[in-house]
């Protein structure tokens, strides 16, 4: 049994998310239901939860704020936000479990088997990397991104990353010092996530990142050879894009 505490303004919301929990995820038990961020508090203090699903935008003290009244976070968090989609990466670079309103049931259930394997709340350096990407503009590269492995958690610079590969339903992760870090993420997932003025995808099993290029050769085809002399080969529908995007450097 999971026990859990919602905490959100919107009572419509907080309607929603009981009877989806109630109907999709019977090993959810809600132990208190608040409509602000003080009878949160008061409710996590008080019902010691396994999770709490937060709201971030609410008066006098928003989902952020609360969570730093607390010294350490005891529970996990799934935060529930309506924020628009460049403010959604931040989650992604954190690696933190968050929900889009108006919540779709299979992003519930999925999120609910998240927590039931891994039971850990937050690390504090997640929260802190969430709070420095939430604040950055849509077109920032994010310098720093939790990557999740099957041995813990990693924190890596961004700028260290040469390029990401796909592997099935794994992505493996090129660092300039040779290390290769294996996350259980796709290279869709990898993409949406870093995807920007320093990334790009080259290919379907190659997100590059452009700083790492040491040569471009051209030629039927075309690839381009990487810091860590790894040939990458530009897919036939991104060249003409690669090309443009290229002659800017």
């Amino acid at each position: 049994m999971i026990r859990c505490i919602l905490v959100d303004d919107e009572t419509d919301s907080l309607e929603v998310m009981q009877m989806l929990l109630k109907t999709y995820c019977p090993q959810v038990k809600v132990e208190a239901v608040c409509n602000n961020a003080e009878q949160g508090i008061e409710a996590i203090n008080r019902f010691r939860p396994d999770v709490v699903f937060l709201d971030i935008e609410m008066p006098n003290m928003n989902g952020f704020d609360m969570l730093e009244k607390f010294d350490k976070l005891f529970f996990d968090v799934v935060f529930v936000t309506a924020y628009h989609q460049f403010a959604i990466r931040a989650f992604r670079y954190s690696a933190l479990n968050y929900l889009l309103k108006p919540v779709d049931a299979d992003d519930l259930t999925d999120t609910i088997r998240r927590i039931e394997t891994t039971k850990s709340a937050p690390l504090k350096e997640q929260m802190e990397l969430l709070l420095q990407s939430v604040h950055n503009t849509a077109n920032q590269t994010i310098g720093r991104i939790a990557l999740t492995t099957s041995y813990g958690m990693l924190f890596v610079e961004t700028s260290n990353i040469i390029y990401c590969e796909s592997d099935n339903n794994y992505t493996s992760v090129k660092m300039t010092d040779g290390k290769k870090i294996t996350v259980s993420k796709t290279m869709k997932e990898i993409d949406d996530t870093l995807s920007g003025p320093d990334f790009y995808r080259i290919h379907n099993s190659f997100l590059i990142n452009l700083n790492h290029i040491k040569k471009f050769v051209r030629g039927e085809g075309g690839y381009v050879i990487m810091d860590d002399d790894t040939m990458v080969g530009i897919s036939r529908t991104k060249k003409q894009a690669f090309l443009e995007l290229f002659s800017k450097f």
